[in-house]
């Protein structure tokens, strides 16, 4: 063998345990894995594929998230609804989802004379809240948002852990605004997606602007398509973001704004949107009474900051490998009694911290050793070690997540600190720490 050939042969062998290395890290941080290690969803049979069931830790997440995005939304000018998961087929077929969606969704239940569907979005019932009164333009724009439920009858062979489902909680917006209007608002959309993302630690890897294709799901009006994937295209120029056009991918009512995250194998999914539609305003026969006293058609823009809870959740679980920053983990502290003697004090000081809103255990000497329940708990982003001068001073030793110990501190000092750092929804454990993404041990 000659040393052309050891080498080809060491080049093929570290690509192939490079390759089999990425894999492994893959699989380590894989959503289903790590979800039901860390108690967080699981899913059973006698409920049906695509119908994940939330435990309480990971319920916990869900919640968070919820209140996150709902005070982003209300911050930004969005006035909160709720909508049946049901509707009537004629909702449907007028929306366009009965010609052009039919096969996502699941067949219709007669009840009486009528049938009544599982709603495959929520933009059909947020049409019709809008036209239930006259609308002055002097209400525009108006933005509507909801995190209801949504369902897609989707195939068992592509259902996996919460990435794909056939039960969704989608947080979703529409925002009813004059033609005029419609550009400004897609633009402040896609910033509150971006904010958002920056606070999760949310990194997309691409700004995709998803076209029609061939066939016929799209909606057949050339005009329509033209004028908002000229808005859309501005939009995203204005924004600043690269991004790349890419056919086949959009609405069937229109074009839309994809944003494309990859999971822990490098496989892409949207998590985002913005989209404009001229499509549904007209079907409904939406209108306002414009300046000039005249009825005038709206725009829809839909948008979505987090996308669906269950894909959200599913790419934090990967990218924080369960040791999420402490304004989302689970449980934000623990306390850790050296003794039973300390154990009252523990209780006192875990009622405390559920009065200030944050998630607390108790871990005390009945677990094992203090060493084992630290370790225990590596994922808790605070750790809060009461020993007999402690309890007596009402102190605690907090140690952090990424191996700092503190000085004992006032407890109410420590509690401050943390609260202050979960309420601002912060990326940092103490003092401009980090809180350790993947650092899961």
């Amino acid at each position: 063998m000659n040393a052309a050939t050891n080498i080809a042969g060491n080049v093929a062998g570290n690509a192939s345990n490079s390759a089999a290395n990425a894999a492994a890290e893959a699989a380590s941080h894989d959503h289903r894995r790590l979800g039901r290690e860390l108690d967080l969803f699981d899913t059973d049979p006698l409920m049906g594929s695509g119908l994940p069931y939330w435990l309480p830790d990971g319920a916990a997440i869900r919640h968070t998230l919820e209140e996150f995005v709902r005070g982003r939304e209300r911050r930004a000018g969005y006035r909160h609804v709720y909508s049946p998961v049901l509707g009537k087929r004629e909702l449907y077929e007028i929306s366009g989802h009965w010609a052009h969606y039919r096969e996502d969704m699941f067949p219709p239940m007669d009840l009486g004379s009528e049938q009544v569907v599982l709603r495959p979005s929520l933009c059909p019932h947020h049409a019709l809240i809008y036209r239930s009164r006259a609308r002055s333009y002097r209400e525009l724009p108006l933005r509507m948002a909801e995190l209801g439920g949504m369902y897609r009858s989707e195939l068992s062979g592509v259902l996996g852990g919460l990435t794909r489902v056939r039960a969704i909680q989608l947080n979703d917006a529409h925002v009813f605004c004059t033609p005029e209007q419609a550009a400004d608002e897609a633009v402040a959309a896609l910033e509150l997606i971006r904010e958002a993302h920056r606070a999760l630690g949310i990194r997309p890897v691409r700004y995709r602007l998803s076209l029609p294709g061939a066939g016929g799901k799209y909606v057949a009006d050339p005009a329509l398509w033209e004028r908002a994937t000229a808005l859309l295209t501005d939009v995203l120029e204005r924004s600043g973001v690269p991004f790349e056009a890419v056919e086949g991918e959009a609405a069937f009512y229109g074009p839309k704004i994809d944003v494309q995250i990859a999971d822990a194998a490098g496989r892409e999914s949207t998590l985002s949107t913005v989209q404009i539609d001229f499509h549904q305003p007209e079907r409904f026969g939406l209108q306002y009474v414009g300046p000039d006293g005249a009825k005038h058609r709206p725009v829809m823009v839909h948008r979505s900051v987090i996308g669906s809870v269950e894909r959200v959740v599913a790419h934090l679980i990967e990218l924080y490998g369960g040791a999420f920053p402490a304004w989302l983990a689970p449980t934000q502290l623990v306390l850790l009694p050296l003794s039973e003697a300390e154990a009252a004090q523990a209780e006192r000081l875990r009622q405390r911290c559920l009065d200030r809103g944050l998630r607390v255990e108790v871990a005390g000497p009945e677990r094992g050793s203090l060493g084992a329940r630290i370790r225990e708990a590596r994922l808790v982003p605070y750790q809060a070690v009461i020993g007999p001068r402690e309890a007596v001073d009402d102190r605690v030793a907090l140690r952090l997540r990424d191996g700092r110990r503190l000085d004992p501190l006032p407890a109410e000092e420590a509690l401050a600190g943390i609260g202050a750092l979960v309420d601002a929804c912060s990326a940092e454990l103490w003092d401009g720490g980090p809180a350790g993404a993947g650092a899961a041990g």
